[in-house]
């Protein structure tokens, strides 16, 4: 009786669709979150009857035939990568992607990561980096003496010292691009990395063509919306049950075939 393994099918795929439905939820507050969605596929069919084969010797085709589904599998978990809210916060070091774009992080490894978490600090050298204390490229230090610093939205780095008129300008922010965002592989933390589907990054200057602008004071929030993922979790609940009733459909008619006398 196929429907046993058919509705097992079900269920372990309705299991991992609640397991990335509560991963989403789980990150609702946390800074450039992009939420994911399961994607499913159906399996192999068995051919009972193959339809488009002769029927006859005169060349009759068969015109649907019988072909048995035998469950469905995970296709894949894709990454939306719409833009989450904006947040004020009013930390001079935040900062948040309005648009395309992604902050590079320079990795202890020498490799490179991406993020659209923005909320930096300083380093004990005076550096721009993350909450990790990885450096955000190109490198750019704020003098000592400084007493503001001012982001603007195509990426200016300007520093106010006390014994000059003007702001200093002390770095350029980049942001980079790619051309399949979801192709990018998480690492947690926050970063992701380039891959082969992602393709190789693009680098420009905020506010750019093809390329958003920075918000300083701003913390782009999580994409997640609480309202769908609930819906979501109820329909992934509901599925899982129906299966699991099949199951127990199943099992009572496999009873009553072995207690036939």
């Amino acid at each position: 009786m196929q429907s046993l393994s058919i509705a097992a099918t079900g269920m372990m795929a309705q299991q991992l669709n609640v397991e990335v439905i509560s991963n989403n939820i789980a990150n609702m507050s946390t800074s450039g979150f992009k939420r994911q969605r399961a994607e499913f596929q159906d399996l192999l069919y068995q051919n009972l009857r193959r339809v488009g084969t002769n029927s006859s010797d005169s060349g009759t085709i068969v015109p649907s035939g019988v072909q048995i589904g035998l469950g469905v599998k995970t296709g894949s978990v894709y990454r939306i990568m719409t833009q989450g809210d904006m947040n004020n916060t009013g930390n001079k070091l935040d900062l948040a992607v309005q648009g395309r774009g992604y902050f590079r992080v320079q990795m202890p490894s020498g490799t490179d990561a991406y993020t659209r978490a923005g909320n930096f600090q300083l380093s004990p050298t005076g550096q721009i980096v993350t909450s990790d204390g990885y450096t955000v490229a190109p490198g750019i230090t704020i003098p000592p003496e400084a007493t503001d610093v001012t982001i603007s939205k195509d990426g200016q780095v300007q520093a106010t010292i006390p014994s000059q008129t003007a702001p200093q300008i002390v770095g350029q922010l980049e942001l980079s691009n790619f051309q399949n965002e979801g192709g990018l592989d998480p690492q947690g933390d926050n970063l992701f990395i380039e891959t082969a589907a992602s393709g190789a990054p693009t680098t420009g200057s905020p506010a750019s063509t093809g390329f958003g602008s920075l918000q300083q004071g701003f913390l782009e929030t999580s994409n997640v919306n609480a309202v769908t993922e609930i819906s979501d979790l109820i329909t992934a609940q509901r599925a899982y049950e129906m299966n699991a009733k099949v199951i127990t459909a199943s099992d009572e008619m496999m009873s009553v075939t072995s207690n036939l006398k």
